[in-house]
């Protein structure tokens, strides 16, 4: 595609345009009439999206008097820098989404007697999170979001521009099967997801690269909290895909113990929850252990009866098995991983991007403050259910019309030879240096290293891979004391 210049493309007009196929996007989608002209865009098949890996389950208050205690565990493992009212708004709000999924016909599992079932994870006080499908939540959630979209889809696209016009978003430009095309919209909706690609290690799906965030920076949008990257403390990462083999929370929630391959549950000497720590101070448990003891980490399901965790746990089950080891009663070799960007779009409680009408964002892509330093486990379902459906509801009240079609495609080449070899290069620098310890030394050894690409001939998807990712960095340069995910320690890591 080296400077090819695209043809002028006569341009679509939608009342609304959703980038991303996964809970907030479809969420959002759901909760907007039939009579409106909405169209969802996604970047490869709409299977392929966070929503769709999510094992965990989706949080939600026990009952009213639970949800001053799901905010305090909240706010708790947001390390106080959670944006409070958000917090209560998604736990007052938790109920009616739930509530209004049975009501549409989505299945949680339930006991014999038809009551719902709740685990317990990480962090959680008491057990309040609902799962399907054992532990494949996320695949049902999203087949029945699916289900439910009564509006067109567009797939295989990328979008590779806002269309931004005084203080307006006027619509966005895609890239499908190497056509590139404007598609204008009254309102747009950032459902995109996070940054996973950025990281040699991650659980993401493959289409989950920050491109949209780099778009961000381009148009002066803010970013917030983008050193706020969580990783998660057990994956299976010995294997040759992209995206490693998440092993849920739920598991140590339900029993499953982080053991050295004597057997030893070191993590108790970090902190006495031992397993049942926030997941940050467990991936970095797991990480200094490593290092200090020169020893291998495991994930032991030994405790569990095997009948029970092949029902409890199916997925998991068959895709270790296909890997090879025989769970439960066979150890896997686990490593910590990118997992999820708790920092994002700044947007308020309604999703509304500021300064910017017509424009909104939701779920992982998003920062309502909500998560703070750090996200409470199974609360990223929710927060995608929560504030996809405010942003409909703020679209349905305060939708404006008057852009211009004086919009044109850009010629700016969108990739070029040797941008795949860049693109593995940055996902290195990321992981061995602004990962799950992270110094000021290799802080600047990162900046530089990709301000260097930056002045180099690039493409423009990797340029705004590459502009998402300085984002992250100068913001981990600008905290100098260790909070939630974010730790920066003085010594130079090894």
């Amino acid at each position: 595609m080296k400077n090819r210049r695209w043809p002028r493309i006569l341009p679509l007009r939608y009342d609304v345009v959703i980038i991303g196929s996964g809970v907030a996007g479809l969420y959002t989608a759901i909760a907007l009439p039939k009579e409106l002209k909405v169209l969802v865009i996604n970047k490869s098949n709409p299977w392929e999206c966070n929503t769709y890996y999510a094992q965990g389950g989706v949080t939600t208050a026990y009952n009213d008097e639970d949800i001053a205690s799901h905010v305090e565990d909240t706010l708790d493992a947001g390390a106080g820098m959670c944006n409070t009212d958000a917090v209560q708004l998604m736990s007052e709000s938790s109920q009616g989404v739930i509530s209004d999924l049975i009501h549409r016909g989505f299945v949680f599992d339930t006991d014999e007697e038809g009551n719902l079932l709740y685990t317990k994870e990480a962090a959680h006080s008491r057990s309040r999170i609902l799962h399907a499908g054992g532990d494949a939540t996320g695949r049902h959630l999203h087949f029945f979001l699916l289900n439910q979209n009564p509006h067109p889809m567009l797939s295989d696209t990328t979008v590779v521009d806002l269309l931004i016009e005084e203080g307006r978003c006027c619509g966005v430009e895609t890239v499908t099967r190497g056509k590139r095309k404007i598609i204008l919209a009254d309102n747009v909706v950032i459902a995109s997801g996070g940054v996973g690609s950025l990281y040699e290690y991650h659980t993401n799906a493959s289409t989950i690269s920050g491109e949209i965030h780099g778009i961000c920076i381009e148009k002066g949008i803010e970013l917030e909290s983008m050193e706020m990257m969580q990783f998660h403390p057990t994956v299976f990462v010995a294997n040759n895909w992209a995206r490693k083999q998440l092993l849920s929370e739920a598991l140590r929630g339900e029993g499953a113990h982080v053991v050295d391959e004597n057997g030893y549950r070191f993590l108790f000497e970090y902190d006495p929850r031992g397993e049942l720590a926030p997941r940050d101070i467990v991936s970095r448990a797991i990480f200094d252990y490593k290092q200090r003891s020169g020893k291998q980490v495991y994930l032991s399901c030994e405790d569990f009866e095997s009948e029970y965790f092949k029902e409890r746990f199916p997925n998991i089950y068959k895709s270790l098995n296909d890997l090879g080891f025989h769970l439960p009663k066979e150890r896997v070799p686990i490593s910590p991983a990118f997992h999820y960007a708790v920092g994002g779009i700044k947007t308020d409680v309604n999703g509304s991007i500021p300064h910017v009408k017509g424009l909104y964002a939701a779920g992982e892509s998003a920062s309502t403050g909500v998560h703070g330093a750090n996200r409470l486990a199974s609360n990223s379902l929710l927060e995608g259910l929560v504030f996809s459906k405010k942003v409909a509801e703020s679209i349905l009240d305060h939708s404006e019309h008057g852009c211009s079609e004086n919009f044109k495609i850009s010629n700016e080449p969108l990739e070029l030879e040797g941008d795949k070899e860049k693109k593995d290069q940055l996902r290195r620098i990321m992981w061995d240096n602004v990962s799950i310890v992270r110094t000021p030394e290799g802080l600047q050894k990162a900046y530089e290293a990709i301000a260097q690409m930056l002045l180099g001939d690039v493409g423009r998807l990797l340029r705004l891979r590459l502009l998402t990712a300085r984002s992250i960095i100068v913001s981990a340069q600008k905290r100098s004391e260790s909070i939630g995910v974010h730790f920066i320690t003085q010594g130079i890591k090894k």
